[in-house]
């Protein structure tokens, strides 16, 4: 069975998308999978076995992209088209099934509105691939240290819907304390290409021999899988929080101007706080915001952030971390 795979260019959205994959994959073991994504989330599909060919294409002007797919792709007779974009695309192709999705103004979380667009029995799940090369660099960045690791990733790809990095410090200030749940605990900073500005004050505030810096410093699966061994995420609302919660982390999802009702993170412990305003009312006042790293998420304080994240570690208090990721 031959099946091309269309997702989204952004990192979280893709990651969402392998709920999709991952069920297609459980109903049709014999599938042979094309995948055609942005370049940033091309590494998330390389190490599933049935996945023959990753196009990692990127946007241009007046939607020639799509013209640069097409000819990569209309040779090609598809049994299935599955198109997470909705474009036109699938219509453009032979192919003897078309699932195209396209996503709306809807309530609803994007996984249940993918699940109903498509016909999917719902729960769905993101799932990530994760190979023994990536565990293994993950090994090599965490060593064989045995403290409490708690991971943050306090960059977004918009500044201000980043909560403050001050505040991240004082909050993993308090979770690390002494008397704090995470006593001692080394701290993961986690980032993407030219966020190492927005991440700065917290790379600074950490101790040395407490800090593993891999912000732009490590391959995204092998994030993934360093994820995977952390008792607790803190992210903004980004891909890297989407990450974290398909790598099976606790992860505290931290929004603002973005709806937790579509993005909220999920898996197996999985939460989110938001900022006192309304997602709409942020949103209004982005003009004003300008790129103003936290300019969105001044209502979001460090005592709600910190009651979250307690009540996060009492629901996984014997996670057991993988072994080798």
């Amino acid at each position: 069975m031959r099946v091309l795979f269309v997702t989204s260019n952004r990192l979280g959205d893709a990651i969402l998308s392998t709920a999709v994959l991952a069920r297609l994959l459980e109903e049709r073991p014999d599938a042979r999978i094309t995948v055609a994504c942005g370049p940033v989330a091309a590494t998330l599909f390389d190490s599933v076995p049935e996945v023959e060919r990753v196009i990692a294409w990127r946007k241009e002007k007046g939607g020639r992209h799509w013209w640069t797919l097409w000819r990569q792709v209309a040779a090609t007779r598809w049994d299935r088209v599955i198109d997470m974009r909705g474009s036109a695309l699938a219509w453009t192709l032979r192919a003897g099934e078309r699932r195209i999705y396209s996503t709306p103004r809807a309530d609803g979380h994007r996984l249940d509105q993918m699940a109903a667009a498509l016909g999917l029995e719902p729960p769905l799940s993101p799932r990530l691939w994760i190979a023994q090369t990536d565990s293994e660099r993950a090994a090599a960045s965490l060593g064989t240290d045995h403290r409490p690791l708690l991971a943050v990733a306090p960059t977004a790809n918009w500044p201000p819907k980043a909560w403050p990095g001050d505040r991240f410090v004082e909050l993993i200030d308090r979770l690390c304390a002494p008397d704090g749940p995470l006593p001692g605990a080394r701290v993961l900073v986690a980032g993407g290409p030219g966020e190492r500005e927005l991440a700065a004050p917290v790379l600074a505030a950490v101790p040395s021999d407490r800090l593993i810096d891999l912000v732009d410093r490590a391959p995204l699966m092998a994030l993934a899988a360093a994820f995977a061994r952390c008792d607790l995420v803190v992210a903004n609302d980004s891909g890297l929080m989407h990450l974290a919660a398909a790598a099976g982390a606790p992860t505290l999802g931290l929004f603002g101007p973005s709806r937790e009702v579509h993005y909220a993170p999920t898996g197996l412990t999985a939460a989110w706080v938001r900022a006192g305003e309304r997602a709409d009312a942020l949103l209004a006042r982005s003009d004003e915001a300008g790129g103003q790293p936290g300019a969105l998420m001044a209502g979001l304080s460090v005592e709600a952030v910190e009651t979250a994240a307690l009540s996060l570690l009492k629901a996984s208090p014997n996670r057991k971390r993988p072994e080798s990721a």
